[in-house]
């Protein structure tokens, strides 16, 4: 494995470990290379709906956004987060009591924006429970 990429890990396991809101859903992941797998471990404070036992959906889409921002900062050479200009998140199904996984594609970068597709799923990945399509602007955007 590249001393870059490396670099860039521990740059982001620096950042998440910073982060109050990655902190306080308990946001991990498992990068292998220049993929990542990022892993929202169940807990109770992130049910939405009690009496079907839903994950909220503020949580899940959350998640998805900073999956995407996780796996952009990881490829590119930016020294800091991307900012979201918009995105849009798609709900497929219910998400249940369970720890939930995610990954985020980078479909194009360019010198200011970049399109990223993430995926969240449970217990089946050919079963997505929800998607984020969403544009970031890099660095400063000057």
């Amino acid at each position: 494995m590249s001393e870059d990429i490396l670099q860039r890990q521990k740059k982001l396991q620096d950042y998440l470990n910073r982060t109050p809101f990655a902190d306080f859903i308990g946001f991990k992941c498992e990068i292998m290379g220049d993929e990542m797998t990022a892993i929202l471990p169940f807990e109770e404070k992130i049910i939405g709906n009690p009496s079907i036992r839903a994950l909220h959906g503020g949580a899940t889409g959350a998640f998805l956004e900073l999956t995407a921002m996780a796996q952009l900062f990881l490829l590119s050479d930016e020294v800091s987060l991307a900012k979201p200009i918009n995105l849009t998140i798609d709900y497929l199904r219910q998400a249940k009591a369970e720890n939930l996984y995610a990954r985020a594609t980078v479909t194009k970068q360019g010198r200011r924006i970049a399109n990223v597709h993430a995926e969240a799923w449970q217990s089946e990945r050919a079963r997505p429970v929800a998607t984020l399509s969403a544009h970031f602007l890099l660095g400063s955007g000057e």
